[in-house]
């Protein structure tokens, strides 16, 4: 008799039941120091010519804290927010033994913020951020593909919360993995955690692919101006510096310092060395109508959910003790999904943060996504 499904079973427990006792972050233990920034992550200068999702390399890397897992590193062609070829880093995850037929089904991960720093991409981490919970998808039998982000491991600017930009580089991840991992099967589900929740429902929008069979978005799936605007009238106003970085990024001709005063300078000077977020900050870190700049409206357009109808059904949870991304925010998203006619599950669990809900709405994940795997139809909540 195998050990897997033993071995499954038990840990898919052992993971709701810690997720359930934790007050901190289950998903992002810290363990050793992580891996240092090697070749494998330099940009070939000059970049050479591809197509977004053209794989530049892979390797095999045997050096994660990750049980009955294969890991390979990619460096592949995506898309900038402006349409730039840029480099971007990331892994496969799958099962060990053989595929079945057809191939591995593919959960394509989005992270949530980790740091704009190169030294910040999850796979420098020795369980890439997310161990658990890789592992126990993959014992589930799912490959996962997890991308970093441009910026984060590879040679270029992080676009930080850049919702469109994100959501590039996890499309572009499964179409390099397929080339790098020939035992992927066609069909794939998105799934994505505060940060990358954003980058999931953006994702959705633009997918055209026949085997794209919808996304879960944990947490985060908000529209950046109502985060940002709430951000300023409270105690942490350290991370509006992330939003003039992430604003640098997708429009270079922007001047950081029409947004921030000198101490908001100090904290954004810090965001490309650092892995944390900008410390709170009760100061006025922001110049006067910094919100009526043109290139923080143009972020702020394109980083609203629901601009265009969904190609595939959502499924959207979030924490109703969240003091980033809000439930009335979360909630408002969703409104103008439905109203659009977009197919979305909404749930809502009472008492939890952003940093509680991947782990004890796991039964609900799985389900959702076996059942869009299996081909059955979607449930929806909408109104």
């Amino acid at each position: 008799m195998s050990l897997r499904p033993v071995l499954t079973a038990t840990l898919c427990i052992i993971y709701a039941v810690a997720a359930a006792t934790q007050t901190t972050p289950l998903w992002r233990p810290k363990v050793r120091p992580p891996f240092p920034l090697t070749k494998f992550y330099e940009t070939p200068k000059p970049l050479p010519t591809g197509k977004p999702g053209d794989l530049i390399r892979s390797e095999r890397f045997d050096d994660y804290d990750l049980p009955f897992v294969t890991v390979v590193r990619i460096l592949y062609h995506s898309q900038s927010a402006s349409g730039t070829d840029v480099p971007v880093s990331g892994v496969v995850l799958t099962p060990s033994g053989n595929p079945p037929v057809g191939g591995w089904p593919v959960i394509a991960w989005a992270h949530a913020f980790s740091g704009a720093a190169r030294q910040c991409a999850p796979s420098l981490a020795r369980n890439l951020d997310y161990g658990p919970a890789f592992t126990m998808w993959t014992g589930l039998q799912y490959a996962v593909v997890a991308t970093d982000y441009a910026g984060l491991g590879s040679e270029s600017r992080n676009a930080v919360m850049d919702m469109r930009s994100n959501a590039n580089d996890v499309v572009n991840a499964v179409k390099a993995a397929r080339a790098a991992v020939p035992g992927l099967g066609s069909k794939w589900v998105a799934l994505g955690d505060s940060e990358g929740a954003a980058a999931v429902v953006a994702l959705d929008e633009i997918q055209s692919d026949p085997g794209y069979l919808g996304g879960v978005a944990l947490s985060g799936a908000a529209d950046a101006k109502d985060v940002y605007e709430r951000l300023a009238k409270g105690n942490d106003r350290g991370r509006l510096a992330l939003l003039a970085y992430a604003v640098k990024t997708v429009s270079p001709e922007f001047d950081p310092k029409a947004m921030l005063t000198t101490k908001g300078m100090s904290l954004y000077d810090q965001i490309g060395q650092s892995c944390a977020p900008p410390a709170n900050s009760d100061d006025e870190i922001m110049v006067p109508a910094w919100d009526a700049n043109p290139a923080v409206q143009q972020f702020f357009s394109a980083n609203r959910l629901g601009e265009k109808r969904a190609s595939a059904p959502l499924l959207v949870i979030a924490g109703e003790s969240d003091a980033i991304f809000a439930i009335d925010l979360v909630t408002s998203s969703v409104a103008r999904l439905c109203k659009q006619g977009d197919r979305v599950q909404f749930d809502k669990y009472p008492g939890l943060d952003r940093l509680r809900v991947p782990g004890e709405s796991i039964t609900e994940q799985t389900s959702w996504i076996r059942e869009r795997f299996a081909g059955k139809a979607a449930p929806s909540n909408c109104p």
